[in-house]
């Protein structure tokens, strides 16, 4: 199975990433892209998008930019995964960069950059950085 496929088979039995209306938008060798618009229904009280929003399609990208890098036959869970909010992710979109920062056989060290989009606009709103252990 292709690296792409593969990748997009594991996504679409995410029913957490169903629920929020995430997508896949890019997958190559350590990068993934995941993107969700910013509903009503996931904002705080403010009206930004939900820190939870930002932390889940984070937490997929580093994830999923991880599973690009180890053998077809494993998978990873997170180990560890810490996110620093840097703006307040106001817009209609936040799309999510993914990418490892250094592979290994007992662990990938990742990130995420998680981006708010606002009329064509990106906002840099969150930084995650964590720990992916290959199953």
């Amino acid at each position: 199975m292709d690296l792409e496929t593969r990748i997009r088979s594991s996504f679409d039995r995410q029913t957490m990433m169903q629920t929020i209306g995430a997508r896949l938008v890019s997958v190559a060798p350590g990068a993934v892209s995941i993107e969700a618009a910013i509903r009503g229904d996931l904002q705080q009280q403010h009206g930004f998008a939900h820190a939870a929003l930002a932390f889940a399609i984070g937490d997929s990208a580093a994830g999923y930019s991880a599973l690009t890098v180890i053998p077809e036959d494993h998978d990873v869970v997170t180990s560890e995964m810490k996110i620093h909010l840097l703006a307040p992710a106001r817009g209609e979109t936040l799309v999510a960069r993914g990418r490892v920062v250094k592979p290994g056989r007992r662990l990938v060290i990742v990130t995420a950059d998680v981006f708010a989009v606002a009329d064509g606009v990106e906002t840099h709103a969150a930084l995650l950085t964590g720990t992916m252990v290959p199953l």
